[in-house]
């Protein structure tokens, strides 16, 4: 079993007690659809309404639609709306909406704060041979594309690299555990409808911006860069809606 896998697990399996807010804001728009508020067929309001209506973020109430429709409640279709679904209002004394894995919002932000951190020790580290696994995950990233494949595991490849560079195992190790959240079926699923060739290229670009600053041993640009890298990551994911 590969490491992403054993994460995918972990992180789809909290304890029953742990019940992150788009399970909240799905449980909600479960129990508008069950009360009739919004007919099996119909189209739901567009995110915005559904975040005013809520008191919550446009973000927040896309991992739901997500959570749902990977329960089979709603349909997406893209460019024309989320569709309630007849499993919506079925099994109504079912259980509360399933954990999917961690917020991929939440996660990214996570990510931004420690990744931050470690680029002031991986610049001191940043010797010619100590930066060729960055290359090289750039490399393999940019080859994946070129392919039309996912890059994905290359991404992992190269922030795994960076983190090790640091020197710190433990965290490397947490570095691997919350990259290892884009594994998991909501980080998938999220990435699947908001994803696009551009994003990766952005992304491909602030890698490289990331892998010069190390090269000029610069820790404050490298820490900007992974920090604008991973937080235009959260923005390309949160700005891409579902449904207007």
């Amino acid at each position: 079993m590969t490491e992403p896998t054993r994460a995918t697990e972990r992180a789809a399996d909290k304890a029953p007690g742990s019940r992150r807010l788009y399970q909240q804001i799905a449980d909600r728009l479960r129990e508008l659809i069950r009360q009739g508020q919004f007919g099996v067929g119909s189209r739901l309001p567009p995110e915005r309404e559904l975040a005013l209506q809520l008191g919550v973020s446009r973000p927040s109430v896309r991992e739901a639609l997500i959570a749902l429709e990977i329960a089979g409640c709603v349909e997406v279709r893209m460019g024309a709306g989320i569709y309630v679904r007849e499993a919506a209002v079925s099994g109504a004394d079912s259980a509360a909406t399933p954990g999917l894995g961690d917020s991929p919002m939440e996660l990214m932000q996570a990510r931004a704060m420690l990744e931050g951190s470690l680029m002031a020790p991986a610049c001191v580290r940043a010797s010619p041979e100590g930066l060729r696994p960055v290359r090289e995950a750039i490399d393999e990233m940019r080859q994946a594309m070129q392919a039309g494949r996912s890059a994905l595991d290359a991404d992992r490849r190269f922030h795994l690299a960076i983190a090790a560079l640091a020197g710190n195992s433990v965290l490397e190790r947490l570095v691997a555990e919350l990259f290892d959240g884009r594994y998991s079926p909501i980080a998938l699923q999220l990435s699947a409808q908001t994803d696009t060739r551009q994003n990766w290229q952005d992304a491909l670009r602030e890698h490289e911006r990331i892998l010069q600053a190390l090269e000029a041993r610069d820790a404050l640009a490298a820490q900007v860069a992974m920090q604008h890298h991973l937080l235009s990551a959260h923005e390309r994911w949160a700005g891409n809606q579902l449904s207007d």
